[in-house]
């Protein structure tokens, strides 16, 4: 790892990223009625392993968020979109192994009306900024479900590495157990896939 003194991760990993697209913030009980607007929706849950389907499980997704960004576990960042000023959804640092110098990007979901409109990659874009260039990161992973075609050409698309499949690899609500296929962005990598994120942004906002 680099050899210039930074802040810890776990004072680091949360802090306010934005660009003139997408805001994140660090989760706080403040955004819990505007997650809960969006979060009722089947779709978004497919490929998770909780569901979202009543108030209790809403309720329990959103304490647990509370609670793993208050203990450090992860670091949890609501989406707000700035063509519209609404939350739109959250994603988050997690697995963080600042010795190897290696952090996990995911837990992310976008409501379905924010879908599709390029946002995902401008949050990928600013906190893979964040891990390289001000977390001093080395290896940015992440990992989804097998079957989750969307998800694999998006991460494809944005410049993931594609390494392999963990079989078996934790169970899922509707009684299978999923295989996770993990991704990776590598230090070295950052410069191109930075400027192919980029790219990609003008591409869905050409005036931008």
């Amino acid at each position: 790892m680099s050899s210039v003194t930074r802040t810890a991760w776990s004072e680091s990993a949360s802090a306010l990223l934005e660009n003139e697209h997408v805001e994140l913030h660090p989760i706080s009980e403040d955004d819990r009625e505007p997650i809960r607007k969006i979060a009722f929706d089947s779709q978004i849950w497919t490929y998770f392993v909780s569901r979202v389907e009543s108030d209790a499980d809403f309720d329990a997704f959103f304490e647990a968020m509370l609670a793993d960004q208050k203990s450090g576990k992860r670091a949890v960042y609501v989406i707000v979109d700035k063509s519209t000023g609404q939350v739109a959804g959250s994603s988050s640092y997690g697995n963080l192994a600042e010795a190897d110098g290696r952090l996990e990007i995911g837990w992310s979901w976008l409501g379905v009306d924010f879908q599709g409109k390029g946002i995902n990659r401008w949050v990928k874009y600013l906190l893979l900024q964040h891990a390289f260039e001000d977390m001093g990161a080395e290896r940015v992973e992440f990992k989804t479900d097998v079957l989750n075609a969307q998800a694999r050409a998006g991460l494809r698309k944005i410049g993931g590495y594609e390494e392999g499949v963990m079989r078996s690899f934790n169970p899922m609500p509707e009684g299978r157990r999923r295989d996770a296929i993990y991704y990776s962005v590598l230090r070295a990598e950052w410069a191109s896939v930075k400027d192919q994120l980029n790219r990609l942004g003008r591409a869905v906002n050409p005036c931008a």
